[in-house]
């Protein structure tokens, strides 16, 4: 439409003359985003983006479409007709349109309500019924759930992860298990560059949307590790550490924290910078090699589109070695060298523009994801990336009001943030501090936690609003719940409230998650798998809950040793405290004060404790016993 219709300098007169025209940046402004598509749905039966939105000068929807051609086509009217018949209807007949927008309006302000007295849901029976929506939905040749276009959704993977570790559900670990092997594969990700494009336009994960979102990327790091530390099959973690490289070389901002996404289009065409030919590949190598890197990834004459291939594997790197008469390890070298040079080659070309906005909230994820592997896998510099975008945040982060701002630059800097911002950069505190174990991170999550009690909890009702009280007042006040492209905020804000009154020992926050989670799941229906990341909280909430406490000096082996093992397991019902001697140790005590009646040592050396609500088991020194006990 940006090409169609807003840049046609005859749509542009008709459009200026009888409309007031606002274009919104929905990554800025989610809360304006989320209720006018809600009024779209309403009133069409479906949403999508672009969305065009009619008002009245009090800002209230009265009708709504999402892609319009610029003039009538397949059975779709143009916008210029739209733009003719809407001038005309509120010229002409003008209480229609105000009919239906107070009709909408009020729809708007009486969101759904959980019906009373129905009491507290069966959280078993919905994560079960979750399962089971889950795998008829489930593409058993190709992975991934519905049909086309096909979006990655890795928070129904973190979910059936917990699921399989809860019931040893051996299916629901196959469906992990290949939605995120055909994702790699695929041409959703970036086989040269890596990072993950937006979403497959068709069932196979081959033709991407091209855009990079820094969300996606978050979100998917964490399905691989948590995919690693349930299987231990490296290429996992393989990926894990291509999607940090992407990060790091090409979203990570000097100063901290992580640009917002990158373009699908270069020089006005989706998904050209991405494309090869064999003529392409051929320039940058020598035959030989070319051949062997057309092969391995179906890089051919024909093309997946008009401007060529989009780099994807079908066979393994055994097949295509023994093709070419060469040994695994000496054709993986080939491609590795190969691999370099196209990349070399193919930052050449003009590159797809980067959205250098740094939004809160996507990189409250991006430091969960760092944290979360840098933790699993061990690797100190993954730690380092997400304490200096959490540094950041949290201190060039907030308004003059003290609130926490949607955009650090690129944006709009003073825009108040929205109940994501808080919910998911708590989230990444929260996991820094169970990886470097800084009591520091502990603190500032409890205290951003309150501040997002404060501004976003609907007392009445026990609901999170999308939109604090520190923000603009639109024509009602939306409540985001339902899990799609990113988890809600309040799905993720409610997984918050159960870890941190666990660890804080601070029981009603506890009882905030869990009306939460009633609140949301007494609307879910037959359908809770549309609040999967949610259910991720719920399988937390249903426990059995642990808090393992490692006491000992950070620096000395035995305590790494420690460290490591419980980083390394899947254990999504387990918390895990570390005391470390010194300052830091005085520090956590002062915010967890049973932590004082724990041992710091056994005879100076480190120690470990398994805990439900800080009643504790014996006190273990031997790595070996604590792997047994974690894995009990």
């Amino acid at each position: 439409m940006a090409r169609e219709s807003f840049a046609d300098p005859g749509v542009a007169a008709q459009l200026n003359r009888d409309f007031v025209a606002i274009k919104v940046d929905r990554e800025e402004r989610p809360d304006i985003d989320h209720l006018y598509m809600t009024a779209c749905q309403a009133l069409t039966g479906r949403g999508g983006w672009p969305l065009s939105v009619f008002l009245t000068p009090a800002g209230e929807p009265f009708f709504a479409g999402t892609y319009f051609p610029r003039q009538r086509r397949l059975g779709m009217p143009g916008f210029v007709d739209v733009l003719t018949y809407i001038a005309r209807l509120w010229r002409d007949e003008r209480q229609k349109p105000l009919a239906t927008a107070r009709e909408l309006t009020r729809l708007l302000q009486d969101p759904v309500k959980r019906t009373a007295g129905a009491g507290a849901p069966d959280y078993y029976q919905l994560l079960s019924l979750a399962r089971e929506n889950l795998g008829r939905a489930f593409d058993r040749q190709y992975g991934g759930f519905g049909f086309a276009p096909k979006f990655p959704t890795p928070h129904n993977l973190l979910f059936l992860l917990r699921w399989h570790r809860r019931t040893g559900d051996l299916q629901a670990l196959e469906m992990v298990e290949k939605t995120l092997r055909g994702m790699r594969r695929g041409g959703l990700f970036d086989q040269l560059g890596y990072g993950f494009h937006r979403y497959s336009v068709d069932e196979q994960w081959l033709v991407p949307h091209f855009e990079k979102m820094l969300y996606d990327q978050a979100m998917l790091m964490l399905a691989y590790t948590e995919a690693w530390q349930a299987t231990g099959w490296d290429e996992y973690a393989k990926v894990v550490g291509e999607v940090a490289a992407y990060l790091e070389e090409e979203m990570r901002v000097p100063a901290g924290g992580f640009c917002a996404a990158e373009d699908a289009d270069s020089e006005g065409e989706e998904g050209r910078y991405y494309l090869w030919t064999p003529a392409a590949v051929a320039a940058h190598l020598d035959a030989e090699t070319a051949a062997l890197v057309c092969r391995y990834y179906n890089i051919s004459a024909d093309g997946d589109l008009p401007g060529g291939s989009v780099p994807h594997l079908d066979a393994g790197l055994e097949e295509v070695a023994a093709e070419f008469s060469l040994a695994p390890a000496a054709a993986a070298a080939r491609l590795t060298a190969a691999v370099e040079k196209l990349r070399a080659g193919r930052r050449q070309r003009v590159r797809p523009f980067k959205d250098r906005k740094i939004i809160v909230s996507w990189n409250g994820l991006a430091i969960a994801a760092l944290a979360r592997a840098g933790r699993a896998l061990d690797r100190r510099s993954w730690r380092e990336l997400a304490a200096a975008a959490a540094t950041r945040l949290l201190t060039t982060g907030h308004r003059p009001d003290g609130g926490l701002r949607r955009c650090l630059a690129g944006g709009t800097a003073e825009l108040p943030g929205f109940l994501d911002d808080y919910a998911f950069l708590v989230w990444g505190l929260l996991e820094l501090y169970q990886a470097d174990g800084d009591p520091a991170w502990l603190q500032a999550a409890g205290e951003l936690n309150d501040k997002m009690i404060a501004l976003f909890r609907d007392g009445e009702h026990g609901r999170f609003f999308f939109t604090g009280a520190d923000g603009e007042p639109l024509i009602a006040r939306p409540v985001d719940q339902v899990d799609g492209a990113i988890p809600a905020g309040s799905s993720v804000a409610a997984a918050n409230l159960l870890c941190l009154g666990r660890l804080l020992a601070r029981p009603e926050l506890e009882e905030m998650g869990r009306e939460l989670i009633d609140y949301t799941l007494g609307i879910a229906g037959r359908n809770p798998e549309i609040f999967t990341h949610l259910l991720v909280a719920v399988d937390f909430l249903l426990g059995p809950v642990r808090e393992l406490v490692i006491a000992g000096e950070a620096a000395a082996n035995a305590t790494r040793a420690m460290r490591r093992l419980a980083g390394r397991l899947f254990l999504p019902r387990t918390l895990t405290v570390f005391r470390p001697a010194g300052e830091r140790g005085a520090a956590l005590t002062a915010l967890i004060p049973a932590l004082k009646s724990l041992p710091a040592a056994v005879d100076g050396r480190p120690c470990a404790c398994l805990c439900r609500q800080y009643r504790c088991q014996a006190v273990i020194d031997d790595p070996e016993e604590l792997a047994a006990a974690l894995q009990a």
